[in-house]
């Protein structure tokens, strides 16, 4: 699974590191409206990508005869880490929450159940820096964080929607991380890994597509272990924690900057 990651970057530099990537980028929310830290938990506000395709003529009477060509744009976007359901009438309590933070990608083979509607033309990209994992050692969990070896970004496979609640004005958009199986690097650790998605490759323009209504084989088949190389190393217990935040938890728990720290047990 997971449920924990990091997301220390501002909007404008995960921007500017997309358009690197040859990624568009439309819009994106501004840095003082986005939550940034070293330990990204559920219920936070998280930023994915995806398109939003409209109409020249959205929001204006249709011209009678008239062909309208579909304009798509790619938006970096502000949501909250936990799918809520467009059909839920009252926010839910943290605990229901927690259970669509990720959506195993098993579960998306069937035509049924809560990711239906999601799958067909509600897909994204995730974006992070990299994720933590727990081992059990004994009676103690030791964090572990994983990242790109080459040190870009993350990009998960993820689905959004959007709700409002009853007598509310304000949509709340969310959104769910997608996991597979993990690759062999990382099955010592768990036994489950986000989808990782590489940037401009067949498998994200496949997942991205606006023109990609419903669900097939290829969409299924974006859903795989990562084929790259990840970084993974213990990092400093108090990363447990939900509400503790250092740059300190993304370097290897012995590292010179963390080996005079008193929370280390190792």
């Amino acid at each position: 699974m997971c449920g924990r990651y990091v997301l220390s970057l501002p909007p404008s530099y995960i921007r500017s590191r997309l358009v690197s990537q040859n990624l568009p980028v439309d819009d994106a929310p501004r840095d003082d409206e986005q939550q940034t830290t070293y330990n990204f938990a559920p219920g936070g506000r998280g930023v994915i990508y995806r398109p939003i395709t409209r109409s020249p003529h959205d929001g204006e009477p249709s011209p009678k005869k008239a062909k309208l060509e579909k304009k798509t744009s790619y938006h970096l976007q502000s949501a909250r880490w936990g799918l809520i359901p467009h059909w839920t009438k009252q926010p839910p309590e943290y605990r229901s929450m927690m259970k669509t933070i990720n959506c195993r990608d098993d579960s998306l083979m069937e035509n049924r159940g809560m990711w239906t509607a999601m799958k067909r033309k509600q897909r994204c990209v995730v974006i992070a820096e990299g994720f933590y994992e727990w081992m059990l050692k004994g009676s103690t969990k030791v964090p572990y964080y994983v990242k790109r070896k080459d040190g870009g970004l993350m990009f998960f496979a993820g689905l959004w929607d959007c709700v409002r609640y009853e007598g509310k004005e304000e949509v709340v958009v969310s959104y769910t991380v997608i996991t597979t199986e993990s690759n062999a690097q990382l099955r010592f650790l768990h036994e489950r890994m986000p989808v990782i998605l590489e940037a401009n490759s067949e498998g994200m323009g496949i997942w991205l597509d606006p023109e990609r209504v419903g669900w097939d084989e290829e969409l299924q088949g974006v859903l795989k272990p990562f084929e790259g190389k990840l970084e993974c190393y213990p990092v400093d217990p108090a990363v447990g924690k939900v509400g503790n935040d250092s740059p300190r938890f993304v370097m290897p728990v012995n590292s010179r900057e963390n080996k005079g720290n008193i929370a280390n047990f190792f």
